[in-house]
């Protein structure tokens, strides 16, 4: 009895090594041969690595050939064991040939070597130096800005054309909608407009007064404060909240629209999303604008005109009569004039950011974020390059 348990154990043994992965090298016809034997598969592989590593290791120049006849199992573990060998030889230089694959491991063993290939050429090449860097961030820039000049244009092509509420049926421009969002973007801006407005003269007036009481001119403080906010201060900090508050809320809207296909469905039932959607939007910002900058010119001149009655000591009588000749209508109209173009801007710009929202939220987060950076930065230099067109015209 007990020497028929021992056969068995004996016979157990060898059906075990003869299932363990093995790799028998030898030099035959001026080649090195690895042969291969056992199962080679997910369970076993790690019986085999150590070995494998190892000769991963042992580079060699000349020819290679690795005999998988007598691999009686085989899976992608094992698969991406032998060709992971396999690669280690051909980086030496060496000439690699698989033999004795049968039809099954052979499919197997080129998909693993394609995937294999796939990785090495997907890998991230080796970043380029601070210069080239730099040059091509400037490129981007440069093409992502002309993609949205152009995409602007059309936008604002598309409005100067007509609302095009419904295609083929002419113009059909919607009161409704565009005095809804006169609502929204003009009245509900008006506390935080006057707010800002005021805080501001009265901090210009303040600022002026300590610096001019030095030379006893405190009364230029009216001219000062009069000039600057008509021409310059007013309509700018409009504009930026305009673009912080409404341009953002474009955006959000339309991108949000955009994430649900709801644009794809304005197109499929015959409708023009920049008539429906832009038009409306567009029309009330340069009707709003210009009116929030007036109520903001006012809103200014009172906090200067408060800050002047109780740090200087200068009554609103006096501030008013010393407003009269320090202002007149190329003044006020060199603010005013700006308004319907900075108006066109954020309409543009946060419309264009908009519509390029993707199908997540990140996208539009990061679009809303980009629609008021560029607009608060593209109606800085506006109004800059409005400042120079004045002094050229003598304005």
């Amino acid at each position: 009895m007990l020497t028929k348990d021992a056969g068995d154990a004996t016979a157990m043994s060898h059906a075990v090594e003869a299932r363990r992965p093995a790799i028998a090298a030898k030099e035959e016809g001026g080649r090195l041969l690895w042969m291969l034997s056992g199962i080679w598969n997910t369970r076993s592989v790690h019986l085999i690595d150590e070995e494998v590593r190892r000769l991963q290791g042992q580079a060699s120049s000349g020819a290679v050939a690795l005999d998988v006849g007598a691999v009686s199992g085989l899976d992608t573990a094992g698969a991406w064991l032998i060709q992971r060998l396999a690669d280690s030889q051909r980086r030496s230089g060496a000439a690699v040939e698989i033999l004795g694959a049968s039809p099954e491991a052979g499919i197997l063993l080129e998909a693993v070597q394609e995937a294999l290939e796939d990785d090495a050429g997907s890998q991230e090449p080796k970043p380029p130096i601070f210069f080239i860097r730099w040059l091509e961030s400037i490129g981007r820039l440069t093409v992502s800005a002309g993609e949205d000049f152009v995409a602007g244009m059309y936008i604002l092509g598309s409005t100067i054309r007509g609302a095009q509420m419904k295609l083929g049926r002419g113009h059909a421009v919607n009161p409704a909608a565009i005095f809804n969002q006169i609502d929204r973007m003009g009245v509900g801006a008006i506390p935080v407009v006057v707010l800002i407005s005021a805080i501001v003269g009265a901090i210009v007036a303040q600022q002026g007064a300590y610096q001019l009481r030095w030379f006893g001119a405190e009364i230029f403080i009216v001219d000062l404060v009069s000039i600057l906010t008509l021409r310059e201060l007013g309509v700018l900090l409009t504009s930026i909240m305009i673009a912080g508050r409404s341009g953002s809320a474009i955006t959000a809207e339309i991108g949000s629209m955009k994430m649900r296909e709801e644009i794809d469905a304005l197109k499929v039932i015959g409708l023009n999303p920049i008539g429906v959607l832009v038009f409306p939007r567009l029309v009330a910002l340069v009707i709003a604008l210009p009116c929030l900058t007036i109520i903001a010119n006012a809103a200014s001149l009172g906090g200067a005109m408060v800050v002047s009655a109780l740090y200087s000591g200068i009554p609103p009588e006096a501030f008013i009569d010393r407003l009269r000749p320090s202002v007149d209508l190329s003044t006020v109209f060199a603010g005013l004039i700006k308004a319907p173009f900075m108006a066109l801007i954020i309409g543009i710009i946060a419309s264009v950011e908009g519509m390029k929202v993707g199908g997540s939220a990140e996208s539009l987060g990061r679009h809303v974020t980009a629609s008021v950076v560029k607009s608060i930065f593209v109606v800085i230099v506006l109004d800059g390059l409005f400042a120079m067109f004045y002094v050229a015209i003598d304005f």
